[in-house]
C-alpha cells in the first residue's frame, strides 16, 4: 500500500511538479493533495481546485507545459460533428480519459487527460478514423462532461441539452400561469356583472320601497319605469354571469387547480439532486402549501465545476423560480375565487335581509312578490357565494414560507 501512494505520489509530481516551481503549491501541499485524493477516490486536479482554490487555467497550463501541448476546456458549445461520435462508448471513454473535441480538415483533435500515454492514442486510431491526429490535455473533470453532454446521459447529467428541458418546462409553466391569468380575468368579470346586479337588485327595492310609501310629486309609472330598469339590468347581469359559469374558460375546481399546479413542478425529480439538509419546515394540512415548502429546498444558486456549467445552473434557478411563481399564481386564483364567493355572500346577504325585511314591514299585497323576489335572489347568491368560498377557505391558513437568503439571515 505503501509502494502503492509512493508510485502515485511521484506521477503527481511528474504532472504538476511546475506548480511547486511556480510558487502555487509547496511540495509538502502537493503530497497532502494526493494522499487526501487517493484516499477519497478523487482525481487530484479536484483535490487542488476544490480545497487549494488553484484556477482551472493554472492548472491546465501546467499540464500543458509538462506535456508540451496545448489545453482544452470544457465548452459546451464545441460544434462536434456527428461523425467523430458516431461508434464511441461512454464507458470506454471514462475509463481511457480522452474524447474527439474538434474536427479540423481531416485532422481529429482529441482531449485526453494523458496525452503521453501510448494506450490511448492506439484506442483514439482505433475508434475515431482520421488522417492525422492532435493530442490536447485536458482535466479529467471536463472529460467526464464531455461525455456526458456529447453522447446525450440521462436528464440531471446533460449540460446544453439539459436546458432544453429546463425551458421546455418553463413554458409548461408559463403556459399554466397564462391560463390561471385566464381565470381571473374571467372571476373579475363575474364580479364586474355581480356589481351591474346589485344595482338592479337595489334600484327595484329602492322603487319598491317608495311605490309603497306613495311619495308624492312623482307618478306612478316613474316607479315602474324603475321597477322594470332594475329587473332589465339584474337580467342583463345575470346572463353575463351564467354565460361565465359555461364557457369554456370557466374556472376549474379548487383542486384541478393544484394538481395541475403539481403537475407543472415535476421536473424537479429529474433536474434537481438535494445532497445537502434542506430547509426543514414543519409538516402543512394542504397539498398547495406543501409544494411551497417543497420549493424551498431547491432555491439554491450553486457554484458549478467547470464555469460553463454555471448557466445550467443558472436555469435549474430560473425554473424554481418559475415555480415558485407558478405556486403563487395558483394562489391568486383561489383567493380571485374566494373573493368572488365572498362577493357573492356580501350581496346575498343584504338582499335576503332587504327582501325579508319588506315583508315584515308591508301588509301582504302584489309587490310581495317584488319582495319575495329580493328574498330568494339573495339566498341563491350565498348559495353560490359558499359553492366559491368554503372549498379554498383552508388554504388561507396554510401559505407557504418565503425562502430568506442566507446572507440576510446573518445580516440580521
Amino acid at each position: 500500500m505503501i509502494s502503492t501512494n509512493s508510485e502515485h505520489a511521484h506521477e503527481v509530481e511528474s504532472r504538476f511538479h511546475l506548480l511547486t516551481g511556480r510558487g502555487i503549491v509547496t511540495r509538502a501541499e502537493l503530497q497532502q493533495a494526493e494522499v487526501s485524493a487517493a484516499a477519497r477516490g478523487i482525481d487530484v486536479e479536484h483535490v487542488l481546485i476544490s480545497e487549494y482554490h488553484i484556477p482551472k487555467r493554472t492548472l491546465l497550463q501546467a499540464l500543458a507545459d509538462h506535456y508540451q501541448c496545448p489545453s482544452v476546456e470544457y465548452d459546451e458549445r464545441l460544434p462536434i460533428p456527428p461523425k467523430l461520435l458516431a461508434g464511441l462508448d461512454g464507458e470506454r471513454l471514462s475509463m481511457s480519459q480522452w474524447f474527439p473535441v474538434i474536427w479540423d480538415c481531416g485532422t481529429a483533435v482529441i482531449a485526453a487527460n494523458d496525452p503521453a500515454d501510448t494506450s490511448i492514442r492506439e484506442e483514439v486510431r482505433r475508434f475515431v478514423p482520421a488522417g492525422q491526429y492532435e493530442f490536447r490535455v485536458a482535466l479529467g473533470e471536463d472529460l467526464q462532461w464531455f461525455i456526458q453532454d456529447f453522447l446525450h446521459a440521462r436528464p440531471g447529467q446533460l449540460i446544453g441539452t439539459e436546458r432544453t428541458g429546463l425551458a421546455f418546462w418553463r413554458n409548461t409553466m408559463a403556459h399554466w400561469r397564462t391560463r390561471m391569468a385566464c381565470y381571473r380575468t374571467d372571476l373579475a368579470a363575474a364580479r364586474t356583472h355581480l356589481a351591474f346586479l346589485r344595482w338592479g337588485l337595489g334600484i327595484i327595492a329602492l322603487s319598491d320601497t317608495l311605490l309603497r310609501m306613495r311619495s308624492p310629486g312623482l307618478p306612478i309609472l316613474v316607479y315602474w319605469t324603475m321597477i322594470t330598469a332594475g329587473f332589465g339590468l339584474s337580467l342583463f347581469s345575470l346572463t353575463g354571469y351564467l354565460r361565465i359559469r359555461r364557457s369554456r374558460m370557466s374556472p376549474p375546481r379548487h383542486l384541478t387547480l393544484i394538481e395541475v399546479t403539481a403537475a407543472s413542478l415535476q421536473f424537479l425529480e429529474n433536474y434537481h439532486f438535494i445532497d445537502t439538509p434542506g430547509v426543514t419546515v414543519p409538516a402543512r394540512q394542504t397539498m398547495l402549501a406543501r409544494l411551497g415548502d417543497f420549493l424551498a429546498n431547491h432555491c439554491t444558486i450553486l457554484y458549478p465545476s467547470p464555469s460553463s456549467r454555471e448557466r445550467t445552473h443558472l436555469a435549474r434557478e430560473r425554473n424554481v423560480l418559475a415555480a415558485q411563481r407558478t405556486v403563487a399564481a395558483c394562489y391568486r386564483t383561489i383567493y380571485a375565487r374566494a373573493r368572488t364567493g365572498l362577493a357573492f355572500i356580501r350581496t346575498g346577504v343584504a338582499f335576503s335581509s332587504l327582501g325579508l325585511a319588506l315583508l315584515k314591514y308591508f301588509a301582504f299585497g302584489p309587490m310581495s312578490l317584488v319582495d319575495s323576489f329580493l328574498f330568494i335572489s339573495g339566498m341563491l347568491m350565498i348559495s353560490d357565494g359558499l359553492v366559491w368560498y368554503m372549498p379554498v377557505r383552508k388554504e388561507q391558513a396554510e401559505l407557504p414560507r418565503c425562502p430568506v437568503p442566507q446572507e440576510h439571515v446573518h445580516e440580521n
